[in-house]
């Protein structure tokens, strides 16, 4: 009867320390558990695959696992980093001490839905199509006039001048071209032309329409300003500024006297007498640029008025001489009355006269001493 007393009463003690044991935390117990202060973005918000989870805790949860994405924790706090599929969210959290669900619905943000906008590359300038005899004079600065020993005042100082692209004749216009103009526009013709638009010398080597026999691809001479601005007009051209004459002159090469470089001798150009009249355009070999004839064989009467200090004060950028502009120029050329410029000597000239950078001035109705005719230019558009 002791024994049985005593074992139930050992069974009691046993069952009675076990619940105790055994059973739910106590307030104590609670309170020292970590917990999860705060979640951003709020739980129930719309997030996107790429959101980042921010969670804070009271303090350092220990080892934080997820179901859904990876996990980067640092002291109490911890983020949670996606991609997360698109839809409900049932983000499940474990720590040390505890455990949380946290909801979200996931959703896809533009940046995973819109393809970027493509700019296409842009389409490279088409080349220019460059007329019919002429030649494409590029963009860009030049150094204009001359310092050399052989340099008249009118020629100083050398300086850069900018100049937008054009279109120059490769040669100096013909006898046969210049006979189409005439016919075409009986007023130009010899007999026809006002006095004030020409001097007596007008085509003087002319009978009547016709110029002289075998000559007509020879230049064109005894021209007046006045005649060949008519011509230029008439084939939608016009003639070129003393810059643009010097540029095309010299064919891309600096500091150099002649189109070609520093030496002039017979088999460059017609000058001196050396044949002692006009040769064909293109005899002779052209510059760099494809430009013929530019020293020797006529001179060249040029857009812009003649004034000899111009290049003290000349404009950088597309100069014109006389204070008018291109366009006033072209319009009211037969108003004009002061002196133009005169460009690149003649057959009948000496070999200084042939230099780029050598300037002459004339009245515009002056029509030469046998060597002096002209080319066109063309903007670029």
């Amino acid at each position: 009867m002791r024994v049985c007393f005593r074992m139930s009463g050992f069974l009691f003690i046993c069952i009675y320390l076990c619940v105790i044991g055994c059973g739910e935390r106590t307030e104590d117990d609670l309170d020292e558990m970590t917990k999860l202060l705060r979640a951003l973005p709020n739980p129930g918000s719309e997030i996107s695959p790429t959101t980042s989870i921010s969670l804070t805790f009271d303090k350092d949860p220990g080892t934080v696992q997820v179901n859904v994405g990876t996990v980067d924790s640092s002291g109490i706090n911890t983020v949670i980093s996606g991609p997360f599929p698109i839809g409900e969210l049932d983000l499940k959290l474990t720590w040390t001490d505890g455990e949380r669900s946290l909801k979200y619905t996931v959703v896809s943000s533009d940046t995973d839905t819109i393809e970027p906008e493509t700019i296409p590359e842009p389409e490279p300038e088409p080349e220019p199509i460059v007329p019919d005899g002429m030649v494409l004079i590029p963009e860009g600065d030049f150094e204009m006039g001359s310092d050399d020993v052989d340099a008249d005042p009118d020629e100083q100082p050398v300086h850069t001048v900018f100049l937008y692209a054009y279109y120059i004749d490769e040669n100096e216009v013909t006898n046969a071209q210049y006979k189409e103009f005439i016919l075409a526009n009986p007023e130009w013709q010899k007999n026809k032309i006002e006095e004030k638009f020409g001097n007596a010398n007008y085509l003087h080597d002319w009978n009547g329409n016709n110029y002289p026999d075998e000559e007509g691809d020879h230049p064109v001479r005894y021209v007046s300003w006045y005649a060949a601005m008519a011509y230029a007009v008439w084939v939608d051209k016009r003639l070129p500024t003393e810059a643009e004459w010097e540029k095309a002159s010299r064919g891309g090469l600096k500091g150099r006297k002649y189109p070609w470089g520093n030496q002039i001798n017979g088999t460059r150009a017609n000058y001196g007498r050396n044949i002692g009249h006009t040769t064909p355009v293109g005899k002779y070999p052209p510059n760099d640029y494809g430009v013929y004839d530019t020293s020797g064989n006529v001179w060249e009467w040029c857009l812009d008025a003649f004034e000899a200090n111009f290049y003290a004060n000349s404009p950088r950028k597309n100069p014109v001489a006389g204070g008018d502009s291109i366009e006033d120029i072209v319009n009211n050329y037969e108003n004009i009355q002061t002196n133009r410029g005169i460009r690149g000597s003649g057959w009948n000239g000496n070999a200084e006269w042939g230099r780029n950078a050598n300037r002459f001035g004339n009245t515009p109705d002056f029509a030469g001493i046998g060597a002096l005719g002209f080319r066109c230019v063309q903007e670029v558009e």
